[in-house]
């Protein structure tokens, strides 16, 4: 941010006196309320830092670093003494207390707006380091910033800062939002579509590959004939031989060449009534494995769909989370899972997904389902007997943008699982649900 942007902010944020609540909402953005109501986002991302006003930002997941403990015990409900940039460079320092029934505790909350070195501090009164969202060593800065070290200041610019006037600071604000959403937003959905497609792509190509039933029967069909072929034959048939000329029933001769060499004929029989019945199998078990590829090209489709139609950043980052499934446990490729604010919500994106979210769900988590219609089923994972209602309004929506691409309002009922009763495969029936209304045409 420009240093004249930062000079004109201090003089807007000096109007607050108190911050009501603290917190990150994303791996780089500090949310701050200030008395009460007025909130903005600092977004401390290297080389690319700013400050923002917003309607609301979406919390990805709940933070529990030691920075964030300290954020939150320090800041929460606490006293603005002072709001002023360091010796005139682009650090915001919020001075505060925090009054308990022993002793005022004074805290300074230091946002630099410093290029790569681009930083969230908590010092205490002495200036000593408390924590910090990026720990600094004396390998990669002659400033080091170390839980226990007293930090340095940050040495003066060799230059004067340019003027730049705002008309309005809160204006302003909205703006390098909206301006930074943007930017991202298209650089995000470009990427992530050209992901969804390579793996669309990759699906298609598998479902076009898929022999057909018929050519599997006749496939399985003849590889029993040269079986009962081999056996009829068994005195003509030299040991490891890989190329036989055999006798059909009709008299005429039929050349087969093998891919290795057998100990005995019977064991060339045994290898083609082998070869049979698992043909007989995939001809028999085609449908599952087309209906499997085919509802997962559908789901990919969805999910594309999904991304294009993103209003946000915050949007993208729910569909795509950083959350890492450990390499030891098997990963379901008939589920989908997202985070939300730190509430692991799974989703079917076909109807073996749907049975074992079913199958797997505890009795407390929340079951969601468009109502009256077929849908995919969302399950959110959770104990708490009082789910936060923008977790529900978050998975609802998914549940309706994973069914379907129309724009329009949809009902999604939701209920507790163990309200929920399986009759047949993913068929289900529930009771004592509510409803929530999504509109996909905002």
């Amino acid at each position: 941010m420009k240093l004249s942007h930062l000079q004109q902010i201090i003089q807007y944020l000096r109007k607050f006196k108190k911050i009501s609540a603290i917190y990150r909402v994303s791996d780089t953005i500090v949310k701050i309320v200030f008395d009460k109501d007025d909130t903005l986002y600092f977004n401390m991302q290297r080389s690319n830092s700013s400050i923002f006003k917003c309607s609301e930002y979406p919390r990805s997941k709940v933070y529990n670093a030691p920075f964030d403990v300290i954020l939150s015990k320090r800041f929460n409900r606490s006293n603005i003494l002072d709001v002023a940039l360091v010796n005139g460079d682009k650090i915001i320092r919020f001075k505060t207390s925090l009054a308990s029934a022993y002793k005022e505790e004074v805290t300074y909350l230091q946002f630099e707006f410093t290029g790569k070195y681009t930083n969230a501090i908590i010092l205490d009164e002495e200036g000593i380091v408390l924590e910090a969202l990026r720990h600094v060593d004396l390998f990669s800065s002659f400033r080091e910033v170390r839980v226990g070290q007293k930090l340095l200041d940050v040495p003066p610019a060799p230059f004067v800062a340019k003027e730049y006037p705002l008309e309005d600071v809160e204006t302003f604000l909205y703006e390098v939002y909206e301006k930074e959403q943007n930017s991202k937003l298209e650089s995000l959905k470009k990427q992530k579509i050209a992901l969804l497609n390579k793996k669309l792509k990759k699906l298609q190509k598998l479902y076009d590959r898929l022999d057909s039933q018929e050519e599997l029967e006749a496939e399985a069909q003849q590889f029993e004939h040269y079986g009962n072929l081999i056996l009829s034959n068994v005195q003509n048939i030299k040991p490891y031989s890989t190329k036989l000329l055999l006798k059909d029933y009709d008299g005429s001769e039929i050349e087969l060449r093998l891919d290795k060499p057998h100990v005995t004929p019977f064991a060339i029989s045994e290898m083609f009534f082998t070869k049979s019945k698992k043909a007989k199998q995939r001809a028999r078990h085609l449908h599952i494995e087309e209906e499997s590829l085919r509802s997962k090209i559908e789901h990919t489709k969805r999910f594309i769909h999904t991304v294009q139609e993103a209003k946000d950043v915050a949007k993208i980052e729910l569909l795509f989370p950083k959350h890492q499934q450990s390499k030891k446990v098997k990963t379901n490729d008939s589920i989908e899972t997202f985070w939300v604010e730190g509430y692991k919500v799974e989703l079917g994106k076909n109807e073996k997904g749907n049975i074992e979210l079913l199958k797997n769900a505890k009795a407390r988590d929340i079951w969601l389902h468009m109502k009256e219609r077929p849908s995919c089923h969302v399950i959110i994972h959770t104990d708490k007997q009082q789910l936060p209602q923008n977790i529900i309004a978050t998975a609802a929506r998914l549940c309706v943008d994973f069914t379907t691409t129309s724009k329009d309002r949809y009902l999604v009922d939701y209920t507790p699982r163990r309200e929920v009763t399986i009759q047949n495969g993913a068929n289900v029936l529930y009771n004592k649900y509510k409803t929530i209304e999504v509109d996909t045409r905002e």
